[in-house]
């Protein structure tokens, strides 16, 4: 049994062509993040090292207020007795925050290492499940990125710790590409 609807009511088609219809109105809007996206990253990618410097130190910047927040956070709740492990944890965020600012490049150096590692690891965790997919019909493609993973981590990790001058800047490009290339379509997409 169905409940009346009245004309009034907002369903789900209804508020997604308003909203569609507010970015209809915007479309150069994207077409122009799209644009500005895409020559950061060529940006980004004509100098690998500035750029991972630049990515280290926003992440620098983010763990150290994040660790000083927790700081004085811990200060806040000292009566509930979990004080110590909200300081320590603060303390860590805030010196490996200092860390990544004050030595950009060998906090990069070791992100990479933590990155190569990462996706070795994850790679092989998705080739394992991969196949325990087998029968299941795109079981391949699963398969095909957990080895493409796999060779990335390796590829990386062979190459450290140079690899950890130019490796974070370089995704940090391609993302601000394919990103900027999405919206770019977005845009032109909303136009029609």
């Amino acid at each position: 049994m169905s409940l009346p609807t009245d004309s009034l009511t907002p369903t789900p088609g209804r508020v997604l062509a308003g909203h569609l219809g507010e970015l209809r109105a915007k479309w150069g809007w994207f077409v122009a993040l799209g644009l500005l996206m895409i020559i950061a990253g060529a940006i980004a990618l004509g100098n690998l090292v500035l750029s991972t410097v630049a990515t280290v130190l926003y992440i620098g910047v983010m763990m150290a207020v994040t660790g000083g927040a927790q700081i004085i956070h811990a200060f806040q709740v000292k009566g509930w007795g979990a004080f110590s492990f909200w300081l320590l944890d603060g303390l860590l965020f805030l010196i490996a925050g200092v860390f990544a600012i004050v030595l950009p490049l060998v906090a990069a150096e070791f992100l990479t290492l933590f990155l190569g590692v990462s996706l070795i690891v994850g790679g092989v965790f998705r080739l394992i499940a991969a196949f325990k997919l087998r029968p299941a019909t795109g079981w391949g493609w699963i398969a095909f990125s957990a080895v493409i993973a796999i060779l990335l981590g390796i590829e990386i990790i062979a190459g450290w710790p140079v690899s950890g001058l130019w490796v974070l800047g370089l995704l940090l490009g391609i993302d601000l590409i394919f990103n900027g290339i999405a919206v770019l379509f977005l845009g032109f997409g909303l136009k029609k």
